[in-house]
């Protein structure tokens, strides 16, 4: 048995706005007389818009009207429905997302695209939906070693770490394009960052100057010496941390590359670069970035995967690698699904061991949202690997109920990574003495502060489409 999931993916980034439209498919993978094993086992993208420039109102205002119109030109384009929508994510991803309306302009594009389209931005997340849009998760797979995937936008580049198929770290860099500017042959804009980057090296760049190529493939020398030392290539030196977003951390020296692949914008000339083209054709330093990246002999250190997709990476990761489906044994009452925006509870696998403590610490995490008041409808996230026999169940049911208002009139959600959802969710269910409502899904990891969304049961009711994902935003 087949069925079919419609997704949308909108990107919303530094230098580009984009979308794509695509379908999920899902199969029962067990035998006929097993318990159902649903997954994802086929996406095909239907539709690729064109690629804007991103339309801002100034250096800090995105121009939410202008991208509203780009998105609703692109889905009569592709006649497309929101209601027809079944999941999908619209992403401010780079720079884009450190601007003062990004939040507003985020949740006004979800409610218009989809009922359960949803709204996120964050690095990490970027950095992975842009490393499976790029492909560079199944390369590792198939080539059974350990690749580096780093998404060079206009704001950031994003990096993700695969070994045989599995994510092994994340990084973002305040690398990027359109971190310097280029308007009428002059310097439009210069990150402050990049800025202080120039002037601790020597090099001479302000606003107004004229755009000099030389002085310019400077900087962007030392910005592709930074990204090696990212990967391992060089030693990290003391500016380098300084480089991060948010303050952020590198990789991690346990991600060994053995080879390197590349998306986003700039990749695009990193892979096909045109000679004796105008350097500053984009308005920016992307295409001498890309030169300092190809003429790199750090670089020439790893071999060099080619990406799938390049410049659609992120977007095609967005529309295509946000949606999984929960487990096959799941409980869920009548009325309680689609559920958006949940913020997650998570309880460590140590912490999991004391049920004491597991009451006690969904009743502390519980109050912070309930004393902001927010009205949302908290996760609780469990991995349930110490809790597989039936009374141990009971107890893993007992802790959780004991650490509940069984007076809130919300649903109660609980997550778990190991397959016990069903019997789990009944024993709650009594427990609470059919109080309140529930939904106890599970073979789905999610971490303290994401949020996740969990849409209507497909596969007649036997699973759910769910994303995990952030709203935190490049402050």
């Amino acid at each position: 048995m087949k069925e079919t999931i419609k997704s949308v993916g909108i990107d919303i980034g530094t230098s580009t706005t984009q979308l794509i439209f695509s379908t999920i498919v899902i199969e029962n993978m067990a035998g006929m007389f097993s318990v159902p094993r649903i997954e994802i086992v086929d996406t095909t993208v239907d539709y690729e818009s064109d690629i804007y420039f991103t339309p801002l109102i100034d250096n800090l205002n995105i121009d939410a009207e202008k991208v509203k119109d780009i998105v609703k030109g692109e889905y009569e384009k592709a006649h497309k429905d929101p209601k027809d929508l079944h999941t999908g994510a619209v992403i401010i991803t780079g720079e884009t997302a450190r601007k003062e309306n990004a939040n507003e302009v985020l949740n006004a594009l979800s409610d218009m695209a989809g009922e359960f389209v949803v709204a996120t931005a964050g690095p990490d997340l970027e950095s992975v939906l842009a490393a499976k849009g790029a492909g560079a998760n199944t390369k590792s797979e198939d080539e059974k070693c350990t690749i580096v995937n780093i998404d060079i936008g206009g704001g950031t580049s994003n990096l993700a770490g695969f070994h045989r198929g599995n994510l092994v770290g994340t990084a973002c860099l305040d690398i990027g394009g359109r971190l310097i500017k280029i308007q009428n042959g002059k310097i439009s804009y210069i990150m402050d960052k990049i800025a202080r980057l120039a002037k601790n090296h020597g090099i001479d760049i302000n606003v107004g100057d004229t755009a000099d190529a030389y002085k310019l493939r400077k900087i962007c020398d030392i910005m592709a010496r930074h990204l090696a030392m990212s990967v391992g290539l060089v030693p990290k030196d003391d500016e380098h941390m300084g480089l991060y977003t948010n303050d952020g951390s590198p990789i991690g020296d346990n991600v060994k590359p053995d080879g390197i692949m590349f998306s986003g914008g700039v990749a695009d000339v990193v892979y096909y670069p045109k000679d004796n083209e105008d350097p500053f054709r984009y308005g920016d330093i992307g295409p001498i970035l890309a030169d300092a990246i190809n003429d790199s002999a750090d670089f020439r250190k790893l071999k060099r995967y080619d990406a799938v997709e390049t410049i659609r990476a992120t977007v095609v990761g967005a529309g295509t690698h946000t949606t999984k489906v929960s487990g096959s044994t799941i409980y869920f009452d009548e009325g309680t699904l689609p559920i958006k925006n949940s913020p997650v509870i998570k309880i460590t696998d140590e912490q999991e061991t004391d049920p004491h403590m597991i009451t006690k610490l969904i009743r502390e995490k519980s109050e912070v949202f309930e004393s902001g008041n927010t009205g949302e409808i908290i996760a609780i996230g469990l991995s349930s690997s110490h809790y597989s026999h039936f009374g141990e169940i009971q107890e893993l049911a007992d802790a959780i109920v004991k650490g509940l208002d069984l007076n809130d009139p919300r649903p109660v959600i609980v997550v778990l990574e190991n397959d016990v959802a069903k019997v789990l969710g009944n024993s709650i269910k009594l427990k609470m003495n059919m109080k309140r409502k529930l939904i106890c899904i599970d073979s789905v990891y999610v971490n303290d502060g994401d949020y996740i969304d969990i849409g209507e049961p497909v596969a007649g009711g036997r699973v759910v489409p769910v994303v995990t994902k952030t709203l935190i935003f490049n402050r």
